[in-house]
C-alpha cells in the first residue's frame, strides 16, 4: 500500500474507516450505557475523542489542506480551510487539547461521531478521485498517511480495550491472541553492509525512516523467534525481578515505582505464574486465559525485555540487525509480526533526516524512547513492513509487545 495507486488507495480507505466502526462497536457493546466514561489513564484516550480524532486528522490532512498536493513539501503551518465540524479543532485536535483534558471536553455523542466519520471520508475520496488516475507520490502522500494513521489508532483501539479489560466478541478476542510458535535454533546472519532507511523514489516513507545510508554489520546469532513463556518463566523462577544486578539502574527504579503500586512479578496483565508448572494465566480483555508456553511473551518493559537478556547473558539485538535479519533470514526461519519487539537501540533520526509535514510524530520522541520493531497480531497486513520503526518509552507496557535476543 506504500506505493498504491488511486484505485486501491480507494478500496483500503474505505476499509480502515469499517474497521474503525466496527472496532468502535465493541467500545458501543461494553460502555454506551455508561455514556462512554473510561478512568483517565496515560495511554488511552475517552473513547469518543478517540473515534473523532481519526476523522479530524484525516480532513486535517486533506481536505482542509490546500497544499495536500505537494506531500512532503507541504508547509503545516499554512492556515486550513474550515472544517465541517465547527467545533473539531477545539474537540480533536491533539496537539492543541492535552490528555488530561480530552475527559473534561464537551464530546459529541456517539452518533454525530459517526456522522463526521461518514462525512470527512466522502470527501476524502471525493477529492482523492480528482488526483488522476496516475497521481504522483507527492499528490497522494496524505492519503497513503491518512490511511496509515487509521490503521495505527485501529491498533489503539485494540490496546486501549485490553488495558481496560474490555470483553471483545469471541471471533475477535481469538484474532487479537498470539499464535503459537514452532521454536527453532538461533540463526548466524554472516557480516554484510546493509542499506538502512529509504531512498526517494520509493512510494510513501515515514520520515523516521529516512534517509538511505550504509551500515556495516558484523556477524551475529539471533534468535529465530521471540522469548516465549516458557523461556520467561525461567527467569521469573529464579529470581529475576529481585536481583537488581540484572537489572539498569533506571530500570531497577522504574520496578521499585511498579513495586510500590500492586507490585510486578511478571510481565503486564499476568495474574499467575506457576514456577513449577510453567503456566502462566495473563489477563486478555477481561477474561483470564492460560497462555502457551511456547506462545511469544508479551506485554513487558524495555527494562524487562532488557533483564532478561542479561539474565540469559545475551543482549537485545540492535535494530540494524533486526532489520537485516528480516529481510534475509526469512526463509530460514527468521519469524517476525506476532509482536511488536523492543530491539537495544534507541529511537533517533537516521543520517538526513527531514522532519515531515506531521512534526508531531517522530521528532519528540527522538532520544528518549526506545525502538520497537516488527508488527502484532493487531496490526494491519498492509502496515506490516521490516523497515518500518514503532517507538515508546522504556516502560511502556500496554503494547502488544516481546522480545528476541542475540548471543553477546
Amino acid at each position: 500500500m506504500r506505493g498504491a495507486g488511486r484505485g486501491p488507495l480507494s478500496l483500503a480507505l474505505m476499509d480502515a474507516r469499517n474497521n474503525t466502526l466496527h472496532l468502535f462497536a465493541q467500545y458501543q457493546q461494553a460502555l454506551e450505557a455508561g455514556n462512554f466514561a473510561v478512568p483517565c489513564l496515560p495511554n488511552v484516550n475517552p473513547p469518543l475523542w478517540e473515534l473523532g480524532h481519526v476523522g479530524w486528522f484525516q480532513e486535517w490532512w486533506i481536505a482542509r489542506n490546500t497544499q495536500r498536493a505537494l506531500g512532503t513539501r507541504c508547509d503545516p503551518a499554512r492556515t486550513r480551510l474550515a472544517s465541517v465540524e465547527p467545533n473539531a479543532d477545539r474537540w480533536w485536535n491533539a496537539q492543541a487539547v492535552p490528555h488530561s483534558a480530552r475527559w473534561t471536553l464537551d464530546l459529541p455523542g456517539m452518533a454525530h461521531c459517526r456522522a463526521y466519520l461518514l462525512d470527512t471520508l466522502e470527501s476524502t475520496l471525493d477529492l482523492l478521485e480528482k488526483t488522476g488516475p496516475a497521481g504522483s507520490d507527492d499528490a497522494l502522500y496524505f492519503y497513503r498517511l491518512s490511511l496509515f494513521f487509521e490503521d495505527m489508532r485501529g491498533e489503539a483501539l485494540v490496546r486501549s480495550a485490553q488495558t481496560l479489560g474490555l470483553a471483545l466478541d469471541k471471533t475477535l478476542a481469538d484474532a487479537f491472541t498470539p499464535v503459537p510458535m514452532a521454536l527453532r535454533e538461533p540463526l548466524l546472519v554472516p557480516a554484510t553492509v546493509w542499506q538502512m532507511g529509504c531512498a526517494p523514489g520509493t512510494g510513501f516513507v515515514f520520515d523516521n525512516e529516512q534517509a538511505a545510508h550504509a551500515v556495516s554489520v558484523p556477524e551475529f546469532e539471533i534468535d529465530a523467534q521471540p522469548v516465549s513463556w516458557a523461556q520467561y518463566v525461567e527467569f521469573v523462577g529464579d529470581g529475576g525481578y529481585d536481583r537488581e544486578e540484572l537489572w539498569q539502574p533506571d530500570g531497577w527504579r522504574w520496578l521499585q515505582g511498579q513495586a510500590a503500586g500492586e507490585g510486578r512479578r511478571g510481565p503486564r496483565y499476568v495474574d499467575q505464574i506457576g514456577i513449577s508448572s510453567g503456566a502462566v494465566i495473563q489477563n486478555r480483555f477481561g477474561v483470564p486465559r492460560r497462555m502457551q508456553g511456547n506462545q511469544p511473551a508479551m506485554h513487558m518493559s524495555w527494562w524487562e525485555a532488557d533483564a532478561w537478556c542479561r539474565w540469559a547473558g545475551r543482549r537485545l539485538p540492535a535494530e540494524v540487525e533486526w532489520e537485516l535479519a528480516a529481510h534475509t533470514a526469512a526463509r530460514r526461519g527468521f519469524k517476525w509480526g506476532d509482536v511488536w519487539e523492543w530491539v537495544g537501540s534507541s529511537f533517533r533520526p537516521y543520517p538526513g533526516f527531514v522532519p515531515g509535514p506531521w512534526q508531531a510524530y517522530s521528532q519528540p520522541r527522538f532520544g528518549t524512547h526506545k525502538v520497537l520493531r516488527g508488527a502484532s497480531f493487531a496490526t494491519r497486513a498492509r502496515m506490516k513492513n521490516p523497515r518500518h520503526r514503532g517507538f515508546a518509552l522504556p516502560g511502556r507496557d500496554d503494547v502488544f509487545c516481546g522480545f528476541r535476543s542475540c548471543a553477546l
